[in-house]
Formats: structure tokens, sequence, C-alpha cells
């Protein structure tokens, strides 16, 4: 057992009134405390080929006055790994994208249609448009706000963008692989305010995250969600503050919900508790169109 790192160190955040989640009435909570409990967690930690998988459950009430499970993976600056995005025109899990692949590791990628099995995101692999973003109900110029940022990858070394409003941005991108998620959650070291009229991002969901430190070291987050007294997952603002405590410069929300799955091959399959059969264990992953994948 490691501490998580010396990044956590520098991230204890001010005082803040907020709705608790956890009481019937309004009450203060301190995200320092919430900070402080995350940087001090002994987190697992598995040293693997190139790479590190950590994982934690916090206890009911210890983080965000809830019970959370959260794994990362982390791949060192200078490290041989490399990231690309797979996909098929009939949905798999996660686990399967990884083993077609011949990948060490994969979490669930980008939004799509669950009936369909189609992208209903901008997404580009090997130079081939697969999807695009799907507009607004009567627009068919301005992207939706869960197509806000993007994931660009060159030589498998990612870059998180910000697209502008016009849907079809990304098209011009000189990226062999683009992937067109949202909403971002960290640009430029700061947190992005997000909307309070979603319950997307109000409410607690299971959540997939990927984020880059200053110094190139990328971050494949999962959390867990959907069972309150094992793992109840974040708001899209608690999930920006796990983020940031990670240390993250840049950091993207990925699709999430059911489709929150994580498989690390060297660890036997899949590490987190997808949710899809409503039971909390490994078995629950949920069939999804395009999945990253780590080399």
């Amino acid at each position: 057992m490691k501490r998580l790192g010396s990044y956590f160190s520098i991230f204890i955040f001010q005082f803040s009134l907020i709705f608790s989640a956890c009481a019937q009435k309004p009450q203060v909570v301190d995200y320092s405390v919430d900070s402080v409990r995350f940087v001090e967690a002994e987190w697992s930690v598995d040293s693997l080929d190139g790479y590190v998988l950590k994982r934690y459950h916090f206890d009911n009430g210890q983080l965000f006055c809830s019970a959370q499970n959260i794994c990362l993976i982390e791949i060192p600056r200078g490290s041989e790994r490399r990231l690309g995005f797979a996909y098929d025109t009939i949905p798999a899990e996660v686990s399967t994208f990884a083993e077609r692949a011949g990948a060490m590791a994969a979490v669930n990628g980008s939004y799509f249609d669950i009936n369909l099995g189609n992208p209903i995101c901008f997404l580009r692999v090997d130079g081939v448009n697969i999807g695009e973003n799907i507009p607004n109900l009567g627009d068919s110029v301005n992207r939706k706000y869960y197509q806000h940022a993007a994931l660009a990858l060159r030589d498998g070394r990612p870059r998180i963008v910000q697209p502008d409003s016009n849907r079809f941005w990304e098209d011009s991108l000189d990226y062999a692989d683009i992937m067109t998620a949202g909403p971002m959650l960290i640009r430029h070291g700061e947190l992005v305010p997000q909307r309070d009229d979603r319950t997307f991002v109000t409410h607690r969901h299971n959540r997939t995250a990927l984020g880059l430190r200053p110094d190139g070291t990328v971050l494949i987050v999962s959390v867990d969600g959907r069972f309150k007294k094992q793992a109840e997952g974040l708001t899209l603002p608690e999930l920006e503050l796990v983020m940031k405590w990670l240390g993250c410069r840049e950091a993207i929300n990925l699709d999430g919900g059911g489709s929150t799955t994580m498989y690390v091959r060297e660890a036997g399959g899949v590490v987190n508790y997808p949710s899809d059969n409503r039971r909390y264990d490994h078995e629950g992953q949920r069939p999804v169109a395009n999945a990253i994948v780590v080399f």
C-alpha cells in the first residue's frame, strides 16, 4: 500500500457551502476535509508494465458524505504505453475491445445511441470518420453540451482540446484519431463551470474521465456508481475536484453511467464494478460502441 503521490499535497480547497447530498437540509461542507482524506488515502498500487493501477474504496461518508470506489490508470511521462481508439458497428464489452486489440488496458469511450449502437459524438479512428456530433433538436449548427471537449491522439499521445460551438469543428483537425465527449472538466488548470439544469451534471452517476498532468502523465479514471452503500458515484463538480486533486491540468469527462468499465489485463480483467447487472461485482459490463485502449 502506498500514498497516491505528492501531486495531492498542493490541492487543499477552501471552505465552501453546498447542499449536502447526505442530509435533508443544507449544511456546511468543508472541501478541505475531503481533499485531505483523498490525499491521505492509502491506495492499493499495482506497478505494471509501463503504467500503474491504483484503487481505493472510500467507506460511507468518507468522500463527499458518501461511499465511493475509484480506480485509475496512471501512465507516466516517458512510458512506452500508447493510447488508441477501438470501435465496432455492433456494441461490445470493454473487455472484448481490449482482447480484440491485444491491449493491456481499456476503458469505455464516448457517447453512443444505446438502441442503434452508433456514435452520437464525433469519432475518427485511423483517419476514418466514424461518427459526427448529432445536433440539438431544431439546431443543425451548434453542438450539445456534452460534445464540448475532444480527445485527440498523435502517435498514441493524447491531447485534450476544447472545440468551438460549431458541431463540425473537429473535421478540420489534423489528427488521425479524435474522440469528442465532454463536458470539459479542467482547462489550463482551472475548474470549468458546469451547468446546473441537467441531472446528468448535478446527480451522482458512474463516471469515466481522462486527465493530463503538467508533466505529461496520463490519468484514466473510473468512478463506480448506482450502489449507495458501496459506491454512490459523483456529480460532475465532484468529479472535477477529484481530477484536480489528482494533479490534472486538463481533464475531459467521457461516457459514464452503466457504460463505465475499466479493464486491466495484468490485474485479471475488469477491475471496477460496472453497474449494468445491478450487482456490486465485476460482471456487469454494458456493451459499448467504442473504447479507449492502452497498448
